[in-house]
């Protein structure tokens, strides 16, 4: 995953508006709020509700 490290620095859940983090083994962008885990794509964040994987 090669993710431009400013981009962390912008965009947010679109959920609940916390701060993601990226968790480079999984390629995904984590919410630290919700928790929802936003899969990534070809270096591209796919920050939608529906296609998050929500926690257990």
């Amino acid at each position: 995953m090669n993710l431009d490290p400013r981009l962390l620095d912008v965009v947010v859940c679109p959920a609940c508006r916390s701060s993601l983090a990226a968790d480079e083994a999984a390629e995904e962008l984590v919410c630290a709020g919700c928790g929802r885990a936003y899969p990534v794509r070809d270096d591209i964040p796919v920050l939608l509700v529906d296609e998050a994987r929500v926690p257990s």
